[in-house]
Protein backbone atom coordinates (compact mmCIF):
# COMPACT_ATOMS: atom_id res chain seq x y z
CA UNK A 1 0.00 0.00 0.00
CA UNK A 2 1.66 3.66 -0.75
CA UNK A 3 1.42 6.98 0.79
CA UNK A 4 -0.60 9.74 -0.60
CA UNK A 5 0.39 13.51 -0.12
CA UNK A 6 -2.00 15.63 -0.24
CA UNK A 7 -1.70 19.68 -0.22
CA UNK A 8 -3.42 22.70 -1.19
CA UNK A 9 -3.82 23.34 -4.73
CA UNK A 10 -1.48 25.87 -4.98
CA UNK A 11 1.52 24.17 -4.03
CA UNK A 12 4.02 23.07 -6.97
CA UNK A 13 7.15 21.34 -6.88
CA UNK A 14 10.49 20.74 -8.39
CA UNK A 15 11.95 17.51 -9.81
CA UNK A 16 15.42 18.49 -9.89
CA UNK A 17 18.11 16.73 -7.65
CA UNK A 18 19.34 19.50 -5.92
CA UNK A 19 15.84 21.30 -5.31
CA UNK A 20 14.53 19.35 -2.87
CA UNK A 21 11.01 18.89 -2.26
CA UNK A 22 9.21 20.81 0.93
CA UNK A 23 7.42 17.73 2.35
CA UNK A 24 6.48 20.03 5.25
CA UNK A 25 3.90 21.62 2.48
CA UNK A 26 2.06 17.89 2.77
CA UNK A 27 -0.07 16.17 5.08
CA UNK A 28 0.71 12.15 4.54
CA UNK A 29 -1.94 9.44 5.14
CA UNK A 30 -1.84 5.98 3.88
CA UNK A 31 -3.27 5.09 0.25
CA UNK A 32 -6.30 2.88 0.28
CA UNK A 33 -7.07 0.61 -2.90
CA UNK A 34 -9.60 1.86 -5.37
CA UNK A 35 -12.32 0.14 -4.81
CA UNK A 36 -13.44 -1.82 -8.41
CA UNK A 37 -16.34 -3.54 -8.91
CA UNK A 38 -16.80 -5.22 -12.16
CA UNK A 39 -19.43 -7.21 -12.38
CA UNK A 40 -21.09 -8.87 -15.81
CA UNK A 41 -23.12 -5.33 -17.32
CA UNK A 42 -25.58 -5.92 -20.22
CA UNK A 43 -26.76 -3.54 -22.42
CA UNK A 44 -30.61 -3.11 -22.60
CA UNK A 45 -32.71 -5.20 -25.36
CA UNK A 46 -33.10 -3.09 -28.38
CA UNK A 47 -30.35 -0.55 -27.29
CA UNK A 48 -27.41 0.42 -28.48
CA UNK A 49 -23.51 1.08 -27.28
CA UNK A 50 -23.15 4.78 -25.94
CA UNK A 51 -19.81 6.59 -26.37
CA UNK A 52 -19.49 7.52 -22.72
CA UNK A 53 -15.79 8.31 -23.66
CA UNK A 54 -17.47 10.97 -25.02
CA UNK A 55 -19.21 12.25 -21.78
CA UNK A 56 -18.31 15.07 -19.28
CA UNK A 57 -18.97 15.83 -15.60
CA UNK A 58 -18.11 19.53 -16.04
CA UNK A 59 -15.50 19.97 -18.25
CA UNK A 60 -14.46 16.52 -17.15
CA UNK A 61 -13.52 13.80 -19.42
CA UNK A 62 -11.75 10.19 -18.93
CA UNK A 63 -8.73 10.33 -20.47
CA UNK A 64 -7.83 14.18 -19.74
CA UNK A 65 -4.27 14.62 -18.31
CA UNK A 66 -3.75 16.26 -14.74
CA UNK A 67 -2.76 19.20 -16.53
CA UNK A 68 -5.72 19.53 -18.48
CA UNK A 69 -8.00 19.27 -15.56
CA UNK A 70 -5.70 21.50 -13.18
CA UNK A 71 -5.60 24.34 -16.40
CA UNK A 72 -9.72 23.51 -16.55
CA UNK A 73 -10.57 25.24 -13.32
CA UNK A 74 -7.51 27.50 -12.88
CA UNK A 75 -9.29 30.33 -14.01
CA UNK A 76 -12.40 30.39 -12.08
CA UNK A 77 -15.84 29.46 -13.02
CA UNK A 78 -18.38 27.07 -11.56
CA UNK A 79 -16.51 24.97 -9.80
CA UNK A 80 -12.86 25.47 -7.35
CA UNK A 81 -10.50 23.34 -5.97
CA UNK A 82 -11.69 22.72 -2.14
CA UNK A 83 -10.15 24.39 0.80
CA UNK A 84 -7.60 22.13 1.65
CA UNK A 85 -5.76 19.27 0.74
CA UNK A 86 -7.32 20.08 -2.81
CA UNK A 87 -4.37 17.76 -4.73
CA UNK A 88 -3.51 14.16 -3.50
CA UNK A 89 0.08 12.96 -4.31
CA UNK A 90 0.77 9.34 -4.26
CA UNK A 91 3.35 6.46 -5.21
CA UNK A 92 2.37 3.47 -6.69
CA UNK A 93 2.40 1.21 -3.91
CA UNK A 94 5.02 -1.63 -6.10
CA UNK A 95 7.34 1.93 -6.34
CA UNK A 96 7.25 2.56 -2.98
CA UNK A 97 8.64 -1.12 -1.78
CA UNK A 98 11.44 -0.55 -4.05
CA UNK A 99 12.51 2.57 -2.52
CA UNK A 100 12.15 1.17 0.75
CA UNK A 101 14.36 -1.28 0.05
CA UNK A 102 16.69 0.92 -1.63
CA UNK A 103 16.80 3.41 0.69
CA UNK A 104 17.39 0.33 3.62
CA UNK A 105 20.53 -0.62 1.42
CA UNK A 106 21.83 2.64 2.08
CA UNK A 107 21.65 1.74 5.79
CA UNK A 108 18.85 4.29 6.42
CA UNK A 109 16.44 2.57 9.40
CA UNK A 110 15.20 5.20 11.19
CA UNK A 111 11.69 5.35 10.24
CA UNK A 112 11.69 9.44 9.50
CA UNK A 113 15.10 9.27 7.64
CA UNK A 114 13.49 6.10 6.03
CA UNK A 115 10.30 8.37 4.93
CA UNK A 116 12.13 11.20 3.81
CA UNK A 117 14.69 9.25 1.68
CA UNK A 118 11.77 7.09 0.13
CA UNK A 119 9.40 10.52 -0.75
CA UNK A 120 12.75 12.29 -1.85
CA UNK A 121 13.90 9.75 -4.56
CA UNK A 122 10.14 8.82 -5.67
CA UNK A 123 9.79 13.00 -6.59
CA UNK A 124 13.13 13.26 -8.31
CA UNK A 125 12.46 10.40 -10.30
CA UNK A 126 8.54 11.23 -11.51
CA UNK A 127 7.37 8.26 -9.21
CA UNK A 128 5.47 10.82 -7.22
CA UNK A 129 2.18 11.83 -8.71
CA UNK A 130 -1.25 13.67 -8.97
CA UNK A 131 -3.73 11.00 -8.34
CA UNK A 132 -6.72 13.24 -6.75
CA UNK A 133 -8.18 16.37 -7.48
CA UNK A 134 -11.41 17.50 -5.35
CA UNK A 135 -13.67 20.35 -6.33
CA UNK A 136 -16.44 22.17 -5.08
CA UNK A 137 -19.18 24.67 -5.85
CA UNK A 138 -19.81 26.29 -2.83
CA UNK A 139 -23.04 28.21 -3.83
CA UNK A 140 -24.64 24.89 -4.14
CA UNK A 141 -22.38 21.87 -2.27
CA UNK A 142 -22.07 20.14 -5.25
CA UNK A 143 -18.77 18.53 -5.23
CA UNK A 144 -16.58 16.55 -7.96
CA UNK A 145 -13.57 13.87 -7.15
CA UNK A 146 -11.45 13.23 -10.27
CA UNK A 147 -8.74 10.27 -9.75
CA UNK A 148 -5.85 9.76 -12.19
CA UNK A 149 -3.42 7.51 -12.78
CA UNK A 150 0.24 7.30 -12.54
CA UNK A 151 3.00 9.30 -14.22
CA UNK A 152 3.50 5.88 -16.23
CA UNK A 153 0.27 5.57 -18.30
CA UNK A 154 0.25 9.79 -18.85
CA UNK A 155 -1.37 11.09 -15.40
CA UNK A 156 -4.76 10.57 -17.30
CA UNK A 157 -8.94 10.84 -15.48
CA UNK A 158 -9.35 7.13 -15.08
CA UNK A 159 -12.59 8.34 -12.72
CA UNK A 160 -14.88 11.21 -11.88
CA UNK A 161 -17.47 11.41 -9.13
CA UNK A 162 -19.97 13.60 -8.75
CA UNK A 163 -21.99 14.74 -5.89
CA UNK A 164 -24.87 16.56 -4.69
CA UNK A 165 -27.62 17.14 -2.03
CA UNK A 166 -30.96 16.28 -3.66
CA UNK A 167 -30.98 12.92 -1.47
CA UNK A 168 -30.97 14.74 1.95
CA UNK A 169 -33.79 16.51 3.72
CA UNK A 170 -33.88 18.06 7.30
CA UNK A 171 -36.56 14.77 8.64
CA UNK A 172 -38.80 12.03 7.45
CA UNK A 173 -42.42 14.28 7.82
CA UNK A 174 -44.53 13.95 4.51
CA UNK A 175 -43.30 17.25 3.71
CA UNK A 176 -39.20 16.35 3.87
CA UNK A 177 -40.30 13.28 1.74
CA UNK A 178 -42.35 15.33 -0.58
CA UNK A 179 -39.31 17.89 -1.28
CA UNK A 180 -36.81 14.91 -1.47
CA UNK A 181 -38.76 13.73 -4.35
CA UNK A 182 -38.61 16.87 -6.08
CA UNK A 183 -35.10 17.04 -6.17
CA UNK A 184 -34.66 14.05 -6.88
CA UNK A 185 -36.59 14.13 -10.19
CA UNK A 186 -35.17 18.14 -11.19
CA UNK A 187 -31.94 15.87 -10.53
CA UNK A 188 -32.78 13.12 -13.41
CA UNK A 189 -34.53 15.11 -15.67
CA UNK A 190 -30.88 17.38 -15.93
CA UNK A 191 -28.62 14.26 -16.31
CA UNK A 192 -30.91 12.70 -18.86
CA UNK A 193 -31.45 15.97 -20.95
CA UNK A 194 -27.02 15.77 -20.85
CA UNK A 195 -26.74 12.29 -21.40
CA UNK A 196 -29.67 10.78 -22.70
CA UNK A 197 -31.70 7.81 -21.61
CA UNK A 198 -29.67 4.99 -20.21
CA UNK A 199 -28.73 1.35 -21.99
CA UNK A 200 -28.05 -0.65 -19.13
CA UNK A 201 -31.28 -1.03 -16.76
CA UNK A 202 -32.55 2.65 -15.29
CA UNK A 203 -29.13 4.12 -14.53
CA UNK A 204 -26.20 3.13 -16.11
CA UNK A 205 -24.70 3.91 -19.54
CA UNK A 206 -22.06 1.33 -21.20
CA UNK A 207 -20.32 1.99 -24.38
CA UNK A 208 -20.24 -2.12 -24.39
CA UNK A 209 -20.36 -5.16 -22.66
CA UNK A 210 -16.84 -5.33 -21.06
CA UNK A 211 -16.80 -4.12 -17.26
CA UNK A 212 -13.27 -2.68 -18.25
CA UNK A 213 -14.78 -0.02 -20.54
CA UNK A 214 -15.64 3.29 -20.19
CA UNK A 215 -19.27 3.51 -18.42
CA UNK A 216 -21.47 5.30 -16.20
CA UNK A 217 -23.56 5.17 -13.21
CA UNK A 218 -26.05 7.41 -12.06
CA UNK A 219 -27.61 7.68 -8.41
CA UNK A 220 -29.76 9.78 -6.49
CA UNK A 221 -27.69 13.20 -6.27
CA UNK A 222 -24.52 11.26 -7.92
CA UNK A 223 -22.73 10.63 -10.89
CA UNK A 224 -19.78 8.17 -11.46
CA UNK A 225 -17.77 8.42 -14.90
CA UNK A 226 -15.54 5.64 -14.84
CA UNK A 227 -12.94 3.45 -16.97
CA UNK A 228 -11.60 0.46 -15.15
CA UNK A 229 -9.48 -0.83 -18.01
CA UNK A 230 -7.42 2.41 -18.01
CA UNK A 231 -6.86 1.93 -13.85
CA UNK A 232 -6.26 -1.72 -14.63
CA UNK A 233 -3.63 -1.22 -17.04
CA UNK A 234 -1.91 1.52 -15.37
CA UNK A 235 -1.53 -0.77 -12.17
CA UNK A 236 0.09 -3.49 -14.59
CA UNK A 237 2.47 -0.96 -15.84
CA UNK A 238 3.75 -0.05 -12.55
CA UNK A 239 3.64 -3.31 -10.88
CA UNK A 240 5.92 -4.55 -14.30
CA UNK A 241 7.94 -1.82 -14.50
CA UNK A 242 8.76 -1.93 -10.58
CA UNK A 243 9.55 -5.99 -10.72
CA UNK A 244 12.02 -5.13 -13.91
CA UNK A 245 13.65 -1.90 -11.65
CA UNK A 246 13.98 -3.93 -8.54
CA UNK A 247 17.63 -2.97 -7.24
CA UNK A 248 18.85 -6.83 -6.72
CA UNK A 249 22.44 -7.51 -6.07
CA UNK A 250 24.00 -8.78 -8.37
CA UNK A 251 24.55 -12.31 -7.51
CA UNK A 252 26.95 -14.70 -8.88
CA UNK A 253 26.37 -18.48 -8.65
Amino acid sequence: MGLIFACNAGVAFAAADDDPFDFDNFAIADSVDADITTTPNTINAGAMPVAVSAFDIAGVMLGMSFDDVYTLFSNGGLYAPRATNAIVYTIAPDWRYNLDYECRQQNIFVPDQLEQCIRTLAQNRGLMYASEYHLVRDATGETIDVYFTSNATDNRVWRVEYNNDVNEVEGTAEKFENQRQKKILTFWSGVIDKYGTPNSGTDKWLSSNNSYDPMMTAYYGALELIDNGLYAGDAAVNVRDAREQFPSKSYAF
